[in-house]
């Protein structure tokens, strides 16, 4: 449960870098992401939680 608290609150911060640094550029992207198709979304979504799986596996099995 550590480990999830601790990974949440890196999200938080990179979600805050880019409001921070970027808020121009944000919400040109929001605008933009209104045209991409729901499915393009969807398998973006898909492809980057597949990604971040593997990379947590990758960490901890190295880890031990």
């Amino acid at each position: 449960m550590n480990d999830f608290i601790v990974a949440l609150g890196l999200v938080l911060v990179v979600e805050g870098v880019v409001y921070a640094l970027a808020p121009g550029h944000l919400k040109e992207f929001m605008r933009k992401a209104q045209e991409i198709p729901d499915q393009s979304l969807r398998l973006g979504g898909v492809a980057a939680m597949g990604l971040g799986v593997l990379i947590v596996w990758l960490v901890r099995s190295l880890s031990c």
